[in-house]
């Protein structure tokens, strides 16, 4: 186990084993979803509870670093975690699955997908739709400023690749309520 793709099916088989919820998000989903670019970690949503910290710490083992006590602690923030694989160096950030309604609706429309960008062979995992990978990168253009091309350039190549299957409606109901209508509406102008 000594490759990110090693690093992150072992991840993702840990989830499934302990049945945790989870969807991979960021660069990984908009580039499944839309034009694939490189990156340096995996974001991730995963509905953690505190009591299931300590057997996901020990199913990981030795391969991560996983400290249970800063996972617990930042489940009880409500802020991310990451986890890092040793041999790899790759680095995971995994953020708590938030009780909102919108987010909640997010985890419960992920779907399987192959994720292709880390070697031969593919990884199948439960990825966020190209809908709220949109308004996800959406959100962070937001929160950064409206200045990160990563993060626009990725949701105009969701938008590009997927055109017309989009979900509009999806996207015209959720966009507002996260405060990035205006930003679908520029998007989508494009």
């Amino acid at each position: 186990m000594t490759t990110p793709a090693d690093a992150l099916r072992r991840l993702v088989e840990v989830l499934d084993r302990l049945a945790i919820p989870y969807m991979v998000g960021g660069s990984v989903a908009s580039s499944i979803h839309g034009i694939a670019r490189p990156t340096m970690d995996v974001d991730l949503v995963a509905a953690l509870r505190p009591d299931q910290v300590d057997r996901f710490a020990a199913e990981l083992g030795a391969d991560f670093y996983a400290d249970p006590g800063m996972i617990r602690a930042a489940l009880e923030d409500r802020r991310p975690f990451n986890l890092i694989h040793y041999a790899s160096t790759f680095k995971f950030d995994v953020f708590p699955a938030s009780p909102d309604p919108y987010h909640q609706n997010q985890l419960e429309r992920r779907v399987m997908a192959e994720a292709t960008q880390f070697g031969d062979v593919p990884i199948r995992c439960a990825v966020a739709t190209a809908e709220d990978t949109v308004l996800t990168k959406l959100e962070w253009y937001r929160a950064g400023g409206e200045t990160s091309e990563r993060q626009w350039n990725d949701a105009r190549g969701i938008v590009r690749v997927r055109g017309p299957a989009l979900d509009l409606e999806y996207l015209c109901r959720w966009a507002p309520q996260l405060g990035v209508d205006d930003l679908l509406e520029r998007l989508l102008a494009e």
